[in-house]
């Protein structure tokens, strides 16, 4: 029997992973957030439970969880959360929504989120806690480290290469073959050509590295 989800964080990012696991058949038994005013309130139909506290009171083997901390530029925050209840004992769930695209020889490593409409090709690899978010394209042979956020609408080209604890916004293009350093930053609209350094923020058309 699949355990029941528990969903940490209670914002915007948690409340799409909750429309994917409920459309997915999966049973949700709420949010956890560490913000006082959000507990007892419902998103979705479903009860912000509490806190930390939450956690406290659940056993591993009862529930799998799912990280709802999202990103806007630093991946801190979701790192922080899933090395936290990982050291604790929790596993956490990968979520694919019905409507992505995944191939066969493609791998999703624990607690990948694969969201609406989004695309992943033959031998492409999902790191650990990553985000491919709605309707991105990540193409053959692609692979994504541990913590990555790709956001709505990326396109990663054959074979890129990305690093862990990347954020790559809204609409950014990566071609074919690039690597992008672990730590880095690609901004919204990005057409990147060349390599990322490591910790590097790149930005504009094409993408060049900011002081």
């Amino acid at each position: 029997m699949t355990a029941d989800v528990l969903i940490l964080g209670a914002g915007g990012h948690a409340r799409v992973i909750a429309d994917a696991l409920l459309v997915s058949g999966r049973r949700v038994r709420g949010f956890i957030d560490a913000d006082p005013a959000k507990r007892g309130t419902m998103l979705l139909g479903l009860p912000v439970l509490g806190g930390d506290e939450v956690l406290n009171d659940a056993r591993p083997s009862d529930v799998d969880l799912v990280n709802g901390i999202g990103s806007a530029g630093v991946m801190d925050a979701r790192f922080r959360v899933y090395e936290t209840a990982k050291r604790r004992g929790f596993q956490f769930a990968t979520v694919v929504h019905p409507d992505a695209t995944i191939a066969a020889s493609a791998s999703l490593l624990a607690g990948a989120q694969v969201l609406a409409q989004a695309v992943v090709q033959p031998l492409a690899v999902i790191g650990e806690n990553s985000i491919v978010n709605t309707g991105a394209i990540v193409e053959h042979d692609v692979t994504i480290g541990s913590h990555v956020h790709v956001s709505p609408r990326c396109v990663l080209a054959g074979e890129v290469r990305v690093g862990n604890l990347v954020h790559i916004g809204v609409g950014a293009v990566v071609i074919q073959r690039v690597k992008v350093g672990a730590g880095s930053f690609v901004a919204a609209g990005a057409v990147v050509v060349a390599d990322v350094p490591e910790g590097a923020r790149v930005m504009g058309v094409p993408a060049r590295v900011q002081s």
